[in-house]
Order: structure tokens, then sequence, then C-alpha cells
């Protein structure tokens, strides 16, 4: 069974940068489909981005051209590159893994991201 722990949010203002990352542990890497998501404050936890074991990925429309997945397997760790920030931007982020169309993570704590003047 895999475990994830995302890391590297921050307080960042509008413009800003920011990579999160999501480190894996307890079983392989490689197979998994892994997946960002957000959830703000009194929203829904929404799909922000997913890569495959193939390295396709999908975005929602609002992260498109500004933020990046990607993953590497040798370090069993993936990646959020976060550009351009908003501050709609401001969530939790979590990452989770699945196999065979089933999540096999349960949410962490994730990583808070706060973009604010």
């Amino acid at each position: 069974q895999v475990q994830l722990v995302e890391s590297g949010g921050d307080l960042v203002q509008p413009g800003g940068s920011l990579r999160l990352s999501c480190a894996a542990s307890g079983s392989v890497f490689s197979i998994y489909v892994i997946s960002w998501y957000r959830q703000a404050p009194g929203k829904q936890r929404e799909l922000v981005a997913a890569i495959t074991s193939t390295g396709s990925t999908n975005y929602a429309d609002s992260v498109k051209g500004r933020f990046t997945i990607s993953r590497d397997n040798a370090a069993n760790t993936a990646y959020l590159q976060m550009n351009s920030l908003k501050p709609e931007d401001t969530a939790v982020y979590y990452c989770n893994a699945v196999r065979f169309g089933v999540q096999v993570t349960p949410w962490g704590q994730g990583t808070q991201v706060t973009v604010s003047s």
C-alpha cells in the first residue's frame, strides 16, 4: 500500500511560483496514476492535474498553461509546478494515487497554498 505526503505549500504573492512535492513510500510508485487536488474553504475538493504511468497529463481549465504536473519514478515523487499564481489558487493541495481506476491512498493533510498581496 502506497502512502503519500504533500509538501511545498507556502504564502506567495500573486504572480509568484511554487513547486509542490508528493513523496511516496510503502509500495511501488511507477504504476500509479498520480493526481493533484485542491480544496478551498467552503468549496468542494477539485481535480487540478493528473499524470499517468506513461506520462500522459491532464489539467483543469483553470490552471492550464500555468501549472505543470510531473513525476520522478526513481525518486518516488510527483510534483506540481505552479506559476503565475492567482488568489483563486489559494487552497489546501492534496495528491493521491490511482490504480485500475481506484484510489489507493487515503486523503492526507495536504499542503497549504496561499496567494495573497
